[in-house]
């Protein structure tokens, strides 16, 4: 028999709303940071298989959530593609050469550093009870794109926003490339345990309406088609942050198994205009979840009330924040867990 959160992102609503949060497995809890202070780095936990599924378990064990979602990170495919990865201390990902000022060509790939990524997959699975849904993931093309044109994250995207105006051809052949890249490494997430997989594209909300039709939809259509023939029966996630009312078009035409909601975007509007009987996902706003409080429990019951005649898996609207009190955590678990629609 397949878990709730399963069993939700097949379509079916069950007793009780399954949770799992975005960025679950990391910085906030305790036991991440005493393990990183060990280990080192965070690329050297990402590499490392063991330490990467124990990350990857640490919250399910403390919170007894229905869903495992696996300790990576999506710059991981730049980094199969060949650029060089680093993340310095304080300083955000960087990666080079910047393909503004270089042509994807010029890289030379290297599946081999997938290959750690499907040990801990592995891992993680042969660890966690039936229950217990393990979700793998990787960055939309967009997003993944916009760290690749500039070598780093930016506030605009302007880099990569300006690219695929200038030379959409040029552009066009990184998302590509990219798309390649992601269908390979779902399906090998999926082969090694993964049992529904989840597209993050987090910049999704800084491009024009066409732009987002050419950047963010098509591209997820393309890869969700793929992953979908290549794993039959197997979920697939899209989370555009920041889509707003592109939203419902982004449900309609990629083809997702299951879309999710971030915090801008309120639950009824999303209910009335996203497809009939589409699973969705969301949409605590993160700060909430870290200011806690009555507020806390009163908003996650719109929420699930919002949400209540479709197949719903409770989360937040993007990723859990590193200073989040785990009991607030908790208050949010025990919230979801006796709610009675």
């Amino acid at each position: 028999m397949p878990g709730a959160l399963l069993d939700t992102l097949n379509g079916h609503r069950g007793e009780h709303v399954p949770m799992w949060l975005m960025r679950q497995a990391g910085r906030y809890l305790p036991e991440y940071r005493e393990l990183r202070a060990e280990k080192g780095g965070f690329l050297a936990l990402v590499y490392d298989d063991e330490a990467a599924a124990e990350i990857t378990l640490q919250p399910v064990r403390r919170f007894g959530f229905d869903g495992a979602i696996l300790f990576s990170d999506i710059l991981i495919v730049p980094h199969a593609m060949g650029q060089d990865l680093t993340f310095g201390p304080g300083e955000g990902p960087r990666l080079s050469p910047p393909l503004v000022d270089h042509a994807l060509e010029s890289l030379q790939s290297v599946p081999e550093r997938l290959e750690a990524i499907y040990r801990t997959v592995a891992r993680v699975r042969a660890a966690l009870s039936p229950e217990t849904t393990l979700l793998g993931f990787a960055g939309s093309p967009w997003t993944v794109a916009t760290y690749m044109v500039a070598g780093e994250g930016s506030k605009d995207h302007h880099a990569a926003r300006e690219m695929a105006y200038r030379d959409p051809g040029a552009f066009g052949a990184i998302i590509a490339a990219i798309e390649a890249v992601t269908v390979e490494y779902l399906a090998g997430q999926i082969a090694a345990g993964a049992e529904a997989v989840q597209l993050f594209d987090s910049w999704a909300g800084a491009l024009a309406p066409d732009e987002f039709e050419r950047w963010v939809i098509a591209p997820n259509a393309r890869i969700a088609v793929a992953v979908q023939a290549r794993c039959p029966g197997v979920p697939v996630i899209g989370f555009p942050k920041g889509a707003g009312a592109k939203l419902a078009a982004y449900a309609r035409e990629t083809g997702v198994d299951a879309v999710g909601v971030d915090e801008t975007i309120d639950p009824a509007w999303a209910a009335r205009e996203l497809p009939a009987g589409l699973p969705v996902q969301g949409n605590l706003d993160p700060l909430l979840l870290l200011a806690g409080g009555p507020r806390l429990v009163e908003r996650t019951e719109q929420i699930l009330h919002a949400f209540a005649d479709r197949p719903h898996v409770f989360n937040l609207g993007h990723g859990i924040g590193q200073h989040t009190p785990i009991a607030n955590v908790e208050l949010l678990r025990d919230t979801v867990r006796h709610w009675q629609g």
